[in-house]
């Protein structure tokens, strides 16, 4: 009894502990996010945009430093979620990126990942003091054609090719917005059509366990569990445009069969190791 109750107390410690240590590395996070975000607006951001005469480029090596700063701090702070990124995402250059999305996070790596980006924003997010003025000097892409951002994203696409042509990588979430469960859910075509227009290569790439390190609509990051937080490529798609039968749809059928096939292989592994039932 008195060894039950040494055990019970022992893992009611560490629970408390677990709590305690994931609110305080949350609000230090935050602290980063806000202090060193104000910082950034300060020192680098608002001078690049007086002095910059490519203000674009320099903005989104500004973002770039700014994430790899934030997630190397996530690392530190949860050595218990592995990071494995694969050496060729990393290598990817004049390309669009597929990707699934799982977690806030999502995002934030990839643009720690590549120091020349672009990716689609929902369009709300344009209308925000501070953060609407970053995203255009970005040159980031709202989400919808209507509105007083129309003209905004008419002038990105007429200059996406020669930014794809020049190493820029633009990534985007087909799935629209964060998906529970690990299926691919279903694909907009935003993406395809610009790939069509800009004759650019697809990579389709794929995050997982960043929505254990951060899981959607929770305040804390978490320190249960010890799933890895991994970035790899599941396959590349470089059709001849000249063709007639490359069309939006048809590509966005072929990233959504590549993630599909990966999600059934990752599936089945994960049953083989599952140790067989006693009869």
């Amino acid at each position: 009894m008195v060894y039950a109750a040494d055990g019970l107390g022992w893992t009611i410690v560490r629970r408390v502990w677990r709590v305690l240590y994931a609110f305080g590395a949350t609000l230090l996070l935050w602290c980063y996010f806000l202090g060193a975000g104000i910082g950034f607006v300060v020192v680098l951001y608002l001078p690049l945009a007086v002095v910059s005469r490519n203000r674009e480029r320099c903005f989104q090596r500004v973002n770039w430093l700014f994430f790899r700063g934030f997630l190397g701090l996530v690392r530190c702070l949860f050595p218990m979620h592995g990071w494995q990124i694969d050496e060729d995402v990393c290598r990817v250059r004049s390309a669009i990126l597929i990707c699934n999305h799982v977690s806030y996070l999502d995002p934030l790596i990839l643009i720690a990942l590549f120091s020349r980006q672009k990716t689609i924003v929902k369009t709300r997010f344009f209308s925000f003091p501070v953060f609407g003025w970053l995203l255009r000097m970005s040159g980031y892409i709202p989400s919808t054609t209507g509105g007083r951002f129309s003209t905004m994203m008419v002038e990105q696409m007429e200059k996406m090719e020669e930014f794809l042509a020049n190493g820029g990588i633009l990534f985007v979430f087909p799935e629209g917005t964060r998906q529970r469960q690990r299926a691919p859910a279903v694909f907009q075509k935003g993406a395809f059509k610009i790939a069509r227009l800009c004759k650019a290569p697809l990579v389709v790439i794929r995050i997982q366990g960043s929505d254990a390190l951060f899981a959607p609509s929770r305040f804390m990051f978490s320190t249960a569990g010890h799933e890895p937080v991994s970035v790899h490529i599941v396959g590349r798609i470089e059709p001849d445009y000249s063709a007639k039968n490359v069309s939006a749809v048809r590509l966005q059928q072929m990233a959504v069969r590549l993630l599909e096939d990966t999600e059934h292989k990752s599936a089945g592994c994960a049953q083989s190791n599952v140790p067989p039932e006693l009869p």
